[in-house]
């Protein structure tokens, strides 16, 4: 058995690319539309993944935008996407200047949770080990639900 990918719908795909491409620094793979399913799909590697993932030999995002409006509730209910990251603290400091809630600071230096437009929960995992606690973030409480 292969990880392949997960799946997630989208409301807004642009708003949703420029959270997962621009902000959290992630490659558009593939991209398909099909006009008599009236949806756009949209797949999405880590940069570090980017050249396995072109060869289907690592997992992805798909962003599923179906054409017709619909309204998504319940992202909770799905659980989280985890991305290890290089840099937590700088991660999380680039995401808020830009206007993304940081909802579980990284007080550990080890672990912290955002939302997506849609309000998927995404978990961040700092790369080996935790970084030294620092501030704001050790001191920063938990904002909404993550």
């Amino acid at each position: 058995m292969q990880y392949l990918h997960t799946m997630i719908r989208v409301s807004n795909l642009e708003q949703t690319l420029h959270f997962f491409c621009d902000l959290l620094g992630m490659v558009e793979i593939d991209r398909k539309s099909s006009e008599k399913g009236r949806f756009t799909l949209v797949f999405l590697a880590a940069p570090q993944d980017e050249a396995q993932a072109r060869e289907n030999r690592a997992p992805m995002l798909e962003l599923t935008y179906n054409w017709d409006p619909e309204a998504y509730e319940g992202g909770r209910n799905f659980g989280h996407l985890a991305y290890r990251v290089g840099d937590i603290y700088a991660l999380c400091e680039s995401l808020q200047a830009n206007g993304v809630t940081i909802n579980r600071p990284p007080r550990d230096g080890r672990m912290a949770f955002i939302r997506t437009p849609d309000n998927i929960s995404i978990e961040l995992l700092q790369s080996g080990e935790p970084l030294a606690p620092r501030e704001p973030w050790a001191s920063m409480e938990n904002t909404g639900t993550w």
